[in-house]
């Protein structure tokens, strides 16, 4: 694995660093309800494409997930904004 990064010439490594960190950026940028979705674009930056589809919890256990997940950032971002805006597909 990572064995193309050898083969690579330092422009070469330079620009997938900054491909990566530019994918890096916009995933960590993501607010509101775009911090819930699937993320098949950015796992297709690997060299590699494994195919692997997510197991997806049933519903009452996908949606305690959601809540631990939203629990999790009163926890790790207690000074995060806050926004009542409502989810618009």
């Amino acid at each position: 694995m990572d064995t193309d990064l050898q083969d690579m010439s330092k422009e070469q490594l330079l620009a997938e660093i900054i491909k990566l960190r530019d994918a890096i950026r916009a995933h960590r940028d993501r607010s509101g309800h775009d911090l819930c979705w699937h993320q098949p674009e950015l796992w297709s930056l690997l060299p590699e494409q494994s195919g692997c589809q997510p197991t997806v919890p049933c519903w009452p256990e996908f949606l305690r997930g959601c809540i631990r997940y939203r629990q999790s950032l009163d926890e790790q971002a207690p000074l995060a904004p806050r926004t009542n805006e409502a989810f618009d597909p």
